[in-house]
């Protein structure tokens, strides 16, 4: 016994851990997608680089934009099939789940009346009348997508898909998780204003903050800062009527169609913000609320427990006012 309590104090001093190096800031910029992206991660070193997230964003690229006349999407709609690879396949999966759960709102066949109403690849010098908006109407519908293990095929030959409408938020979510395979536990990752965090600041180990943003008195004007909300999880996209738009014939046109009738969403809504676990659920789910309306959009995310929603409209005197549903108020903060 008298041997034990001898050594006992040596064995506590050899067990002092020297203590480790604090977490800082790496912060990682580009051009992607055609948009602006940010990376910012807390590590001791350098774990990630920028030429490791701009070949990832690039091999994203070649599946899903139709800007690129090579990708895989481009080549579907120029033919009538293609074998998918796993972006691709992952990305029209979730496409027809929420063209499901949205009743046709979601709709990714929309291609036709987007690229009709100026807001496609190319450029369009005519607005297309009633007929013609009736005529492309007959393509669209993801009911004419099938899906045969990795093979997608359309049933109609001028069914065209454009993806732009999560491919965003599905790009921020292989970000996040390329970093979680670098075992970064702390990072920020926002592409076009789509947002995916996990953890805080470090090395203070603050909450991360982000600010909502919200059109000024003119819906269409650029945007001012509206909220601050704070998450150490979870993703933030926003969808607005004000952030890709054109006047025409004294109107203003917005990019946000709504695949039912063909037209400019004429809702009430001005934006949505919408948090999920997820980028691509986000970013799947917030134009398909702007289209819904206001009643009917709080209604939806209020019963399902993985969203909830900051709305920003304009109210039956013309004021501009927001809302939120109920979970969205416990990532409010004071500015």
């Amino acid at each position: 016994m008298r041997n034990l309590l001898f050594f006992l104090p040596l064995l506590l001093i050899g067990a002092v851990v020297p203590k480790a190096n604090p977490l800082r800031a790496f912060r990682i910029a580009g051009q992607a997608q055609g948009t602006t992206y940010q990376v910012t991660y807390y590590a001791t070193d350098s774990m990630v680089t920028k030429g490791q997230i701009d070949s990832l964003l690039a091999v994203i690229d070649s599946s899903l934009s139709i800007y690129k006349n090579y990708s895989l999407i481009s080549r579907f709609n120029q033919t009538t099939s293609v074998r998918m690879d796993a972006h691709m396949a992952r990305v029209i999966e979730k496409s027809i789940e929420t063209y499901r759960q949205t009743e046709g709102i979601f709709d990714i066949t929309v291609q036709p009346l987007v690229q009709a109403w100026g807001f496609g690849p190319r450029k369009t010098d005519q607005l297309p009348d009633s007929a013609t908006i009736a005529a492309l109407k007959q393509c669209v519908d993801s009911r004419y997508l099938q899906v045969n293990g990795t093979q997608l095929t359309k049933t109609k030959p001028c069914v065209k898909i454009d993806v732009n409408g999560i491919a965003q938020g599905y790009s921020v979510d292989e970000v996040a998780t390329f970093l979680e395979v670098h075992q970064l536990a702390n990072y920020l990752v926002e592409i076009g204003g789509e947002i995916r965090i996990k953890g805080h600041r470090q090395p203070a180990n603050e909450p991360m903050k982000i600010g909502i943003e919200a059109p000024g008195e003119d819906e269409f004007q650029l945007s001012l800062l509206q909220k601050i909300i704070s998450l150490d999880k979870g993703a933030i996209t926003t969808s607005g009527s004000y952030r890709k738009f054109y006047e025409s014939g004294g109107k203003k046109i917005s990019h946000i169609i709504d695949p039912r009738t063909g037209y400019s969403s004429q809702s009430e809504l001005i934006s949505v913000t919408v948090y999920a676990p997820d980028a691509i659920t986000a970013d799947a789910y917030d134009n398909a609320l702007m289209v819904m309306g206001l009643q009917k959009a709080i209604a939806f995310v209020e019963a399902r427990t993985d969203m909830a929603a900051y709305f920003i409209y304009r109210d039956r005197q013309g004021k501009i006012s927001d809302t939120a549903t109920s979970k969205f108020y416990t990532f409010t903060r004071e500015r």
